[in-house]
């Protein structure tokens, strides 16, 4: 008996053991079935490492639990760039015995702070799409489609954040620290489905505007689950957003594509103080302090299908009845709340939605507020409403808590409008707004904005946009004591007439302190005096003699930092003055990051490039710096880092909207791992075109000089084209420096010397702003001042097969070499060499996938070949003896790459010179080289030519089809017009004689 007990627990032991041991074993495995799965079901990028796959009998006992670690599932095509979830924890509690079976059983699925980005794009397209369609399930009767079931029951997300963006409508939402719980029978088609959601941070967007903020979530809600009809109804269920409980009614039922709601919801308590908690800005840690009384009603549906093309109808209805809140520390109320508006719309469309707030009145203490509007239509809006209110800014203060921020001063309002408002008309409008003599105090600051007046107005008698006219009469105020004043006119919506100006000083520094920038920073001080008056519609044509513009404006220790110009600038002074035609800048000095610079010049159109669409900044600047940094500009947008590889950051576009030339003259600029000294030159910027015109600098000991230009009229396959004229170059400081270099000539790695060339070539650039090597062409020369050859590959295979010693290790001085790059190779003609007693020609061609096709040819004394090398000879001259030969040509052929190159015999001669040898083959090979080239590019035209055909052909074959609808639009309207007439005329005829004409007819 002793024996078998010992004996089951040895046997429990080893159980567990294996228990615990074959999860380990078979990681891998596991990994391949997962990743087998997702690619046989989802259309997305699933990152994890298999040491973060985990499968435990403990962890869940009796379920099997697998749980997967640091899960990311990243979009494709549109959504590449975006991750749809980041989930550091996501676990399976699986039912064990149902593992071997052909249906997994889910019992529990948790996700652990889980942040998922739902996106829907404009086109509609959703970026959580990913599931691939089942091809293989094409009748109900295929169960062989998949051995992947899950019937789930259970799940929770534990602190999760979900932000949801639709561009189509446009609506965002946000919600964080969302925890959430479900379960239901999914081995069942009728069943409950249960869950509870709570967040403590909601925020809700539509348009651009938040209508929730920051606001808590408390959901508890039983589905009734018809999943054989895919119908779902809302059973028992209770919402809260802050204080506002209410509750659905209705189902949803999704048959197929389309989504039919029949819904409804109401408040489920009838207290103002409910409504009052969703209002933004009202909801905080002081709200349960808050005093509150009167009434609520709140109401509305949901109702129809939802496709891509339509959606349902929908209403919402909400009653105050004489509402009050007062805050514990102030000392008056609002008072007297009364609303009653709507929204409805039966079709879901925006031309038949109507908005209407039948009343809306406030008691501020004793201010009172007066508001009525009815919008019928969303794109085309006919609108009937006024606004009235008398406030006294300081009263506002004891009614509503304005942290940190002393107010004072009247504002008057009174605007009535009536009509239509679309494109092309307003409705009349009549509105006045008038502040006097306000005072504004930051606790931030403590020198006030004092004596504020602004008198505007806007005016529409017609109903016609030409006919607006929004008028800023006056508008004044000092800062500490430094005053600032101006006015504005614009006349006509289309077209404007403007006239305005504005004088002043403006203190930056106080003014953001007053009223801060969310990640700016900024001070300095700016005095100005500048007016402007005239016609939109002249700065569109050019006419800036019809323009009247001038003014100066002065800078002094502006400092400027913010999230999008993290390295700052600051602008120690600079002096401008302005006219209709320009804008002339004076000593402009500062710094931009760590890079000081001195600025002076003009600007032309700066009129139709602020105002009008299309139009070109044009201009002239002088720019010096003593060192300026481009690395420091280099920085990623999200972090703010350097950059380790800006190439990999894309195409830089050229901006298409500026005409300027920028001379340059930098004492030392930094880009990568360059130095660059007395830089000079000018570069100018106009068509989505940069050109370099006779920039010169120093680095690396040489001296360059370049001129070209970067073209991005087409972001997909920007073009470049350079001219260099360099001067003392080392071999390997060019290596290490030009990737050019590294591509075609890597022996220059092995070399010691200098050089100097000229050179000019032109191709594409790929998206990663590397050039594409198989697309230049160009032509150069290239002056070897001084190489000594050592431990080269190719030389030494050379010498190992010729047996000349001396070859290994020689100097090559003031060595003139020409060369072409024609199709993406690089074409060295033939050159010569004289090494000893040895003449060496070679020529050939370099590919940019670094294989090498060269020639080379060795003539040398008779008597200097061996006895090995005289026999292979012998064979391949067809037994022509060498006797009483004094000298002989020994053919090469060089093959394979740079590092591993090959080497043969082809050839030799005893008439041929070495140099002839070679410039022949060099000119066949470069002749080949050139025939394929003109192909590639004429096939290249044809295609161009035939896609331009095609699409003027179906162009033509539109038109055709457009004038012949229009034919027939006229013939049907011409046949309408002609039955009207004929209609007309034959009721003309068949009309009663009036009773009163006598009957002549008779008497004749």
């Amino acid at each position: 008996m002793k024996k078998v007990a010992i004996g089951f627990f040895i046997f429990l032991a080893l159980l567990f053991a294996a228990a615990a041991l074959v999860p380990l074993l078979f990681k891998d495995k596991i990994k391949q079935a997962l990743d087998q799965e997702i690619a046989n079901n989802i259309n997305a990028r699933i990152l994890y490492e298999t040491d973060d796959v985990s499968l435990s009998l403990f962890r869940d006992f009796p379920n099997l639990s697998l749980g997967v670690e640091n899960l990311t599932v990243i979009g494709q095509d549109s959504f590449a760039t975006d991750t749809l979830a980041i989930i550091p924890s996501f676990r399976l509690g699986l039912n064990l015995f149902s593992v071997f079976g052909d249906e997994v059983k889910v019992n529990s699925i948790k996700l652990e702070q889980p942040v998922i980005r739902l996106l829907v794009l404009k086109s509609g397209k959703a970026n959580w799409d990913i599931f691939l369609e089942d091809t293989t399930a094409t009748t109900p009767s295929d169960t062989t489609a998949s051995d992947f079931n899950m019937a789930i029951k259970g799940w929770e997300v534990d602190n999760g954040t979900i932000f949801y963006d639709d561009l189509s409508i446009p609506f965002g939402f946000a919600a964080y620290n969302v925890q959430h719980s479900g379960s239901g029978d999914f081995e069942q088609d009728v069943f409950d489905m249960v869950s509870e959601t709570t967040s403590d941070r909601v925020t809700m967007t539509y348009d651009g505007v938040n209508y929730l903020e920051n606001a808590t979530l408390d959901a508890n809600v039983t589905m009734a689950m018809d999943l054989a009809k895919s119908l779902y109804t809302f059973k028992d269920n209770n919402i809260r957003v802050n204080e506002l409980p209410f509750t659905f009614d209705g189902s949803i039922l999704m048959p197929d594509e389309a989504m039919d709601f029949d819904l409804t919801f109401s408040a489920t308590e009838a207290e103002f103080r409910n409504v009052l908690s969703v209002v933004p800005g009202m909801y905080s840690e002081q709200f349960k302090d808050i005093k509150t009384s009167g009434k609520l009603s709140f109401d509305g549906y949901f109702k129809g299908r939802m496709i891509d093309t339509q959606m349902p109808g929908y209403g919402v209805n909400l009653k105050v009845m004489e509402g009050m809140f007062k805050y514990p520390d102030l000392p008056e109320a609002a008072r007297n709340i009364n609303v009653d508006m709507s929204v409805d719309s039966k079709d879901g469309t925006p031309q038949n939605t109507n908005i209407a707030v039948r009343q809306f009145h406030m008691d501020l203490g004793k201010n009172p507020i007066d508001a009525k509007v009815t919008v019928k239509g969303l794109e085309v809006m006919q609108v009937d409403g006024n606004v009235k209110a008398n406030v006294d800014l300081a009263e506002l203060t004891k009614v509503y808590p304005v942290e940190g921020m002393t107010l004072r001063g009247l504002l008057k309002v009174d605007a009535d409008a009536k009509g239509t408002y679309s494109e092309k008309s307003m409705p009349v409008v009549d509105a006045d707004l008038n502040l006097t003599n306000a005072y504004i105090k930051s606790k931030d600051f403590p020198a006030p904005i004092q004596g504020l007046n602004m008198v505007a107005n806007i005016r529409n008698t017609t109903g016609n946009t030409d006919d607006t006219r929004i008028n800023i009469e006056r508008f004044n105020m000092t800062l500490d004591g430094e005053p600032l004043e101006g006015r504005m006119l614009i006349a006509g919506i289309d077209k404007p007439a403007f006239d305005g100006r504005i004088k002043g000083i403006l203190d930056l520094t106080k003014l953001t302190k007053i009223f801060p920038q969310e990640g700016m920073t900024v001070s300095g001080r700016i005095t100005a005096d500048v007016s402007a008056k005239g016609k939109l519609s002249d700065v569109e044509a050019e006419k800036y003699n019809n323009i009247m513009a001038n003014g100066t404006m002065a800078i002094s220790n502006l400092n400027f930092v913010s999230t999008d110009l993290p390295q700052g600038m600051k602008i120690a002074s600079a002096t401008a003055n302005f006219n209709n035609e320009r804008i002339n800048l004076q000593n402009m000095s500062g710094y931009l990051g760590k890079s000081d610079f001195k600025a002076s010049g003009s600007v032309s159109n700066y009129l139709g490039y602020a105002l009008a669409d299309n139009q070109s900044l044009r201009g002239t600047f002088n720019l010096s710096s003593n060192r300026f940094d481009v690395n420091e500009w280099m920085v990623d947008e999200d972090t703010g880092e350097p950059v380790e590889d800006a190439a990999s950051e894309g195409v830089v576009e050229v901006p298409g909207n500026l005409d300027v030339a920028l001379n340059i003259d930098a004492k030392q600029v930094l880009y990568d791992n360059l130095k660059l000294s007395n830089v000079n030159g000018q570069v100018q910027v106009k068509d989505k075109v940069a050109k370099l015109n006779k920039v010169t600098f120093n680095t690396l000991g040489g001296t360059f000089a370049t001129s070209g230009s970067y073209n991005t009229q087409d972001l997909q396959h920007p073009l470049f084209d350079m001219k260099l004229d360099i001067q003392d170059l080392g071999f390997k400081e060019a290596f290490n420096a030009f990737n050019t270099v590294q591509v075609f000539a890597p022996i220059a790695k092995l070399l010691e010397g200098k050089f100097s060339t000229t050179f000019s070539f032109a191709g594409e650039l790929g998206q990663d702003m590397i050039p594409l090597f198989n697309t230049l062409d160009g032509t150069g020369v290239i002056n070897v001042l001084r190489a000594a050859v050592r431990d080269v590959p190719l030389v030494e295979k050379i010498s190992s097969l010729t047996h000349f010693d001396e070859l290994r290790s020689f100097v090559i001085e003031n060595k003139k070499i020409d060369a072409e790059i024609v199709d993406g190779k690089l074409l060295v003609k033939p050159f010569n060499l004289n090494i000893g007693n040895i003449d060496m020609t070679v020529g050939g061609s370099t590919a940019s996938d670094g294989g090498i096709d060269y020639v080379t040819a060795l003539n040398v004394p008779t008597g200097k070949v061996g006895q090995q090398l005289n026999a292979s000879l012998a064979n391949l001259l067809g037994g022509q003896s060498l006797t009483n030969t004094e000298r002989v040509t020994l053919k090469l052929n060089v093959g394979g790459t740079y590092n591993n190159p090959r080497v043969s015999l082809a050839g030799g001669s005893v008439k041929e010179q070495a140099t002839d040898l070679v410039k022949s083959v060099v000119e066949d090979k470069l002749n080949v080289v050139k025939q394929q080239a003109a192909q590639r590019k004429q096939q290249l035209q044809d295609s161009v030519q035939t896609e331009l055909n095609r699409k003027k052909l179906e162009a033509e074959q539109k038109a055709r089809e457009e004038l012949e609808k229009k034919r027939l639009e006229a013939e049907q309207q011409i046949k309408k017009q002609a039955a009207d007439k004929v209609g007309g005329f034959l009721k003309g005829l068949t009309k009663p004689v009036p009773a009163t004409k006598p009957d002549t007819t008779k008497q004749q």
